[in-house]
């Protein structure tokens, strides 16, 4: 089969080249041509375009980049057209995707979106477009299940986070030799975890580096996205004994004794790893206020919403702040603090649905086209 990939974030390169590998095993004769990035890449097939051209956040971001997202959407369009795939996998992302999946639609292209989004948070009045323009869906987050079937009656696949596949299948990591292969110290270590774009970086970093001369019984690691350069931190760094690691985000919170997290995929990641956090954001003013307009979520990290209750703390916008920042670090690293969050952490873990979701969507896609040629 011919599979054609859009994944326009890290996040979505990381689930795209795990259901990649998990659909090579399935499926004797694919082919993949893809947006995403560096890992989908290293599965094989041809990549169209890097997600590092594609993320705008943001609302008012978008409105700045409308003619480049527009331009992409027509090379996208002419390019499935030459491909000719037997079926498109649309991975989260969906101001663009959802674009292709009407015009696919109408193409008579199969459409398989794996990842669903978040219109349960906002933008509800999309289901339509789903329901009309998607033919199959793969949902991570138990309450989408119900989201989807109860309330829209749009039958739907929950297949669990592939989340826990990408951690469970990571190599072990030694703390001491860790901390001497990257030149650290042996003070316990506080990851920085920023964001992946440019905008988040700049806006976030600034911040979290402020609180660090308070914890000089700790030392603090930056977690590097894989689509920045190094040089692009060190003018945040500046002249701070604070340490940078690319590309090693989950061997250092596998080490790391508590984070701080900016909003995102990251605040889950670090909770399988067990790691208690503070959850941080700012955005861009304008962006925030629409966004706080519309958005119908008690919570902004994925921890709290799937437990549905205050797990880790939030820090939003004007409470992001240094003096916040170190009241929140004081109580994750107080022993007497910690013991619950693990058992709200293990908690969440079951909630998601155990190992597999990447063979269990690649199942389901390899199936339903194969039951279409048979």
């Amino acid at each position: 089969m011919k599979y054609y990939i859009i994944a326009g974030e890290a996040s979505g390169d990381l689930h795209g080249a795990n259901l990649m590998k998990a659909l090579n095993k399935k499926d004797d004769h694919a082919e993949f041509r893809f947006w995403g990035g560096d890992l989908m890449e290293a599965q094989g097939g041809t990549l169209v375009k890097h997600y590092r051209s594609l993320a705008f956040m943001g609302f008012a971001e978008v409105l700045m980049n409308l003619r480049t997202i527009l331009k992409n959407i027509t090379t996208c369009k002419k390019d499935i057209e030459a491909y000719q795939p037997d079926a498109i996998i649309f991975i989260d992302y969906p101001g663009f995707n959802l674009r292709i999946a009407k015009w696919a639609k109408q193409k008579g292209i199969p459409t398989h979106y794996y990842i669903s989004p978040q219109i349960w948070a906002w933008k509800e009045g999309r289901i339509k477009e789903i329901k009309r323009d998607v033919d199959e869906m793969y949902v991570i987050l138990p309450f989408e299940k119900d989201f989807y079937e109860d309330k829209h009656k749009f039958p739907v696949h929950f297949v669990g986070h592939p989340l826990i596949d990408a951690i469970a299948n990571r190599d072990a990591v030694n703390p001491t030799k860790f901390k001497q292969e990257h030149g650290l110290d042996d003070r316990p270590i506080i990851a920085l975890l920023p964001g992946s774009r440019k905008q988040e970086i700049s806006k976030m970093l600034d911040v979290m580096l402020k609180v660090t001369k308070q914890f000089e019984n700790h030392q603090f690691v930056i977690a590097g996205a894989p689509s920045q350069d190094e040089a692009f931190y060190r003018q945040f760094i500046k002249e701070q004994k604070i340490y940078l690691l690319q590309n090693k985000t989950y061997e250092l919170l596998s080490v790391s004794q508590a984070a701080l997290v900016t909003s995102g995929t990251a605040t889950l990641e670090t909770a399988l790893f067990k790691i208690p956090q503070v959850v941080c954001y700012k955005g861009n003013r304008i962006s925030y206020e629409i966004a706080k307009r519309v958005i119908k979520l008690k919570y902004i990290s994925l921890v709290n919403l799937i437990l549905d209750k205050e797990v880790v703390t939030e820090l939003i916008q004007t409470e992001f702040n240094e003096k916040r920042l170190k009241v929140e670090l004081d109580k994750i690293l107080d022993p007497n603090n910690r013991a619950a969050l693990f058992i709200e952490y293990y908690n969440l873990e079951k909630k998601l649905g155990g190992i597999g979701a990447s063979d269990k969507t690649a199942q389901l896609i390899y199936s339903s086209l194969k039951n279409k040629v048979d």
